[in-house]
């Protein structure tokens, strides 16, 4: 502090005798003869350094304020610019207001202070006859009759065959079953209902037939008393008593035909209990094996009949059309109908059952003729016409003017259209609070936006409204979210979108809803994946999710909002397919001309450095072939300095990207820098001018700026050019110079012109090639050689004020030594040793 204290001191003596430049430079020679020794150190060393940068940093406070005081000229022009600086941002924001406020208080312009919903101050009437046409209403009720439209069905012939081979394979299964079974009637002895019982009664009952029929003594039984046999069987029925009688009867009439009888029995009812196999086993669905065990109890001539009337009914009800959702009463009711003369009643409602199970909707929307249909319709609506007569009233006083009268007001001036100045007012005021929430959330994630980068966005955000103002309904939001978000970032893309969503209806008219709602959906999809991705073709893949958003958006709101939804949804589809497509044309549009803005108004994006860090790019190509050991030198410290990047979590795309294009000034003389000679003869050794060498050395610097503007490369990829040598000592030829020159040597000639690292990134990539020759050099030194050697050269370049305006800190240059350390390790690890019977071929 006293040294700090002497220096003011000496400052104070100046101001009062009328100090001049002379002076000081005597207080800079003074600042640094008091720096410390070089043998102190700088990076271990956390306490003097920091003392000694804030006593440089006051003193430098003291140095400015001592010009500025024995300098009027430069204080003059320092406060223009600040005068300029500081009226700027306030000029950009007013002209930013001015103009979305134009653009977006376009209904203000011409506003009528009678419109639809105002309440009429006077009773007005019609100053003469008047005709007038009314397109509003036209033109919705033109769209209800498009949306409110019955679609056009048709049948589907691919449904109906379907139906046809289910039904099919059915009567087939029953065809197969009845084959099993045998003929019926099986014979003309007893009647049908008793074969019918015979062949399916269970087995109990059988044996108690047969138990009865054995039993040849009826004495004191009557006819209608079962013996105790049958008594005893666990079914006792009607048809059992029945079937008892009809083979007694036939005993008594035939007894030597009753086995033979009973032997064709027990056959049929064998080849029946097959048949109940072969459909338990043959029908997934068990409640479908009892309408197909009816058709087993089915005559021969009734199986035919019903066979035939089947197909018969089943393309009568197909034809007719099955719509989906039909009840299943309805079903049946119908097939009953259609059935009833076709087969015989005792097959009805086996055969009814039968059809409704195989029935299914086999009628779909015809889209052409729905279509079609719909244009009809909407074309029938005639034109709307409101007459009226002279002196016939518009509209009564306080009643709610309706869009009839408007248009009849409108039609004779009456509704008072004029510049609606407050509205205009508060459209201006709700914009300002837009622009400033912008600018707020620019400073929280984007800051340091050029004035260009402001202009560009305040053009890409005037494309919306005016287009709108236009009657284009399919507006740039997708566009603008997508630019904005890839330029900018998300945050930026996501706010300026929903910004111009939110302002769109205050001021402009005829805003669709659905139409700005599915826009904006796209948009905000665009915006925030847009800041997240490394190449065009991931840009355009976005496109797509970008139209298919709107288009979904824009067909969940028509279903929404329309009545009759479920009957309309597949003539929305196409308008929805139809917004889809304009997304993708949007995104298109602006994957298209994103070139040509990067360009135009020097952009950076993610995109742009990956594409300029492609190793075919003319420049890169060009050093690779023509200098190629420079090329090697900076893929290494490209490697350097993305890693060193990554851990400061700096810009690491543009660290690599400029990184390639430091030294692109060594191609005007490449056997001028050893890396290139490749162990032949040394340029310089030729030369033997320690003053020539420097000069081509430093050319490198000048010539690569060159390079880098013919070649139309950012700026901020030309700032690593001449940042990355800042103003160091070209120190091989200034100690030659010394030891050749016999007066003091003029060391500024033996530095770079700079300027010195301005940012983290060309400050990174500074360090990085300073220690590139030396890392590669080390082959057997240990981890602690090689960090003492980084920090070496990383004190060298803080000693020598390079990094003072890069905004690195002494802290984090031990970071950066240790990391550029462990990036040498992994290029210089250890191999196994392969025996030299291995190595011979």
């Amino acid at each position: 502090m006293k040294t700090l204290y002497s220096w003011t001191k000496q400052l104070k003596q100046w101001r009062r005798i009328a100090p001049s430049m002379a002076h000081l430079k005597t207080f800079n020679n003074l600042y640094r003869s008091s720096k410390p020794k070089p043998d102190q150190e700088i990076i271990s060393s956390p306490k003097a350094p920091e003392r000694h940068q804030l006593i440089y940093k006051l003193v430098q406070k003291h140095l400015r304020n001592l010009l500025l005081e024995t300098n009027p000229c430069q204080t003059q022009a320092l406060n223009c610019r600040r005068s300029k600086t500081g009226k700027r941002p306030k000029v950009a924001l007013i002209m930013a207001v001015i103009s979305l406020t134009s653009a977006m208080g376009h209904r203000f312009y011409n506003q009528p202070k009678l419109d639809v919903g105002t309440i009429a101050p006077t009773t007005i009437r019609a100053p003469r006859d008047a005709a007038v046409e009314d397109p509003k209403t036209r033109e919705a009720k033109q769209k209800a009759a498009r949306r409110g439209l019955i679609p056009v069905l048709m049948v589907d012939p691919a449904v109906n065959h379907h139906i046809y081979q289910d039904l099919q394979q059915k009567i087939d299964q029953i065809n197969h079953s009845r084959r099993i079974a045998g003929q019926f009637p099986f014979t003309s002895v007893l009647s049908t209902t008793t074969q019918i019982y015979l062949r399916s009664s269970s087995e109990s009952e059988w044996e108690a037939i047969l138990a009865t029929l054995k039993n040849k003594s009826e004495k004191g039984q009557s006819a209608n008393q079962l013996p105790a046999s049958a008594a005893l069987s666990p079914v006792n029925s009607p048809q059992l008593q029945q079937a008892i009688n009809e083979l007694k009867a036939y005993r008594r009439i035939n007894p030597e035909g009753l086995p033979t009888l009973i032997n064709t029995i027990s056959q049929v009812r064998q080849r029946y209990a097959q048949a109940l196999a072969n459909l338990s086993s043959n029908l997934a669905e068990q409640e479908e094996i009892s309408p197909n065990l009816s058709f087993l109890k089915l005559a021969e001539a009734d199986w035919r009949k019903t066979q035939a009337g089947i197909p018969e009914a089943l393309e009568r009800i197909l034809t007719q059309g099955i719509a989906p959702g039909l009840p299943l009463a309805l079903k049946q009711q119908t097939v009953r109908i259609q059935v009833k003369n076709l087969v015989p009643d005792t097959a009805q409602p086996i055969v009814t059952q039968l059809i409704v199970s195989v029935l299914k909707p086999n009628l779909i929307e015809d889209a052409e003729q729905t279509k079609l249909q719909a244009e009809q319709a909407a074309q029938q609506v005639k034109r709307e016409i409101v007459e009226i007569r002279k002196g016939e009233i518009i509209v009564e006083r306080h009643q709610k003017i309706t869009q009839r009268e408007f248009v009849l007001l409108d039609h004779f001036k009456l509704s008072r259209r004029e510049v609606n100045w407050w509205a205009l007012i508060g459209c201006g005021v709700l914009v300002s609070g837009g622009v400033g929430f912008f600018c707020w959330v620019e400073r929280r994630f984007h800051p340091g936006l050029r004035q260009r980068d402001h202009i560009l966005i305040l053009l890409l955000a005037l494309s919306t409204p005016v287009l709108v103002s236009f009657g284009v309904n399919y507006s740039s939001l997708p566009a603008v979210g997508l630019l904005v978000g890839s330029f900018y970032g998300s945050a930026l893309g996501l706010t300026t979108v929903g910004l111009l969503t939110l302002g769109l209806p205050i001021g402009m008219e005829n805003i669709l809803w659905d139409h700005l709602l599915a826009n904006a959906a796209g948009a905000i999809v665009g915006s925030i994946m847009a800041g997240r991705l490394r190449s065009r073709e991931e840009l355009a893949l976005l496109g797509i999710g970008v139209g298919l958003t709107e288009g979904a958006v824009y067909l969940t709101l028509n279903l929404i909002l329309s009545a009759a939804a479920g009957s309309i949804w597949l003539a929305v589809l196409q308008e929805a397919a139809i917004y889809s497509l304009t997304g993708v044309a949007w995104s298109v549009v602006a994957l298209g001309i994103s070139p040509y803005l990067e360009q135009l108004f020097d952009l950076l994006t993610p995109i742009r450095l990956a594409e300029l860090a492609n190793p075919n790019r003319p420049l890169l190509k060009r050093l690779a072939e023509e200098a190629p050991g420079t090329f090697q030198h900076t893929l290494f410290v490209a490697t350097l300095a993305e890693a060193a990047a990554k851990a400061l979590d700096c810009n690491v795309e543009l660290v690599r990207t400029g990184t390639l294009y430091h030294d692109i000034g060594k191609l005007h003389d490449p056997q001028g820098f050893i890396e290139n000679q490749m162990g032949g003869p040394n340029k310089h050794d030729q030369i033997n001018d320690p003053y020539f060498s420097a000069a081509i050395i430093k050319k490198h610097v000048t010539e690569g700026v060159v390079m880098a503007r013919r070649y139309r490369l950012p700026k901020a990829i030309q700032s690593f050019i001449p940042e990355h040598q800042g103003t160091m000592q070209i120190a091989y030829f200034y100690h030659q110079a010394q030891q050749e020159a016999k007066t003091p040597v003029d060391e500024s000639f033996f530095r770079y012109a700079g300027p010195i690292p301005q940012s983290r990134e060309t400050g990174i990539v500074m360090l990085a090639d300073s220690c590139e020759a030396a890392l590669r050099s080390l082959k057997d030194a240990t981890y602690e050689e090689a960090l003492a050697m980084v920090n070496k050269i990383l004190k060298a370049r803080w000693q020598d004020n390079q990094l003072v305006d890069s905004g690195l800190t002494r802290r984090e240059m031990s970071q950066i030594a240790e990391i550029f350390v462990q990036v040498w390790q992994q290029f210089h690890h250890k191999r196994i040793a392969y025996p030299k019977a291995a190595t011979k071929g």
